[in-house]
């Protein structure tokens, strides 16, 4: 399956993804911009991407809990979510996100 990238300059890069990884892998692995400092706890937000307005209902909804750690991401919207949260599927083919410009990194590191 593959994922896109929209770097902050509006460049794309699509990548190839497997099945029941998670999106800050993916990312991780293209060298994104994408911390990930808590390693997916859910603790940091330095991996908060946009997610393009027509695959968001696609996602399942976030928790609770990363509904509050992205109150607090930097350059958050209604469509913002954690990579690390992201696990791809079938249904997620084609995700395209964008990374923001900056990340806050909650735990200090």
């Amino acid at each position: 399956m593959k994922v896109r990238f929209v770097a902050p300059d509006g460049s794309v890069r699509e990548r190839e993804a497997t099945l029941g990884e998670r999106l800050l892998d993916v990312a991780q692995r293209d060298g994104q911009p994408l911390e990930g400092t808590c390693e997916g706890d859910m603790a940091c937000a330095t991996c908060h991407v946009i997610v393009d307005p027509a695959d968001f209902a696609r996602l399942p909804a976030a928790s609770e809990d990363e509904e509050d750690m992205l109150d607090l991401a930097y350059g958050a919207t209604r469509t913002s979510r954690l990579a690390c949260q992201i696990v791809l599927d079938e249904s997620l083919g084609g995700l395209t996100v964008r990374v923001p410009d900056g990340s806050r990194n909650m735990q200090g590191r």
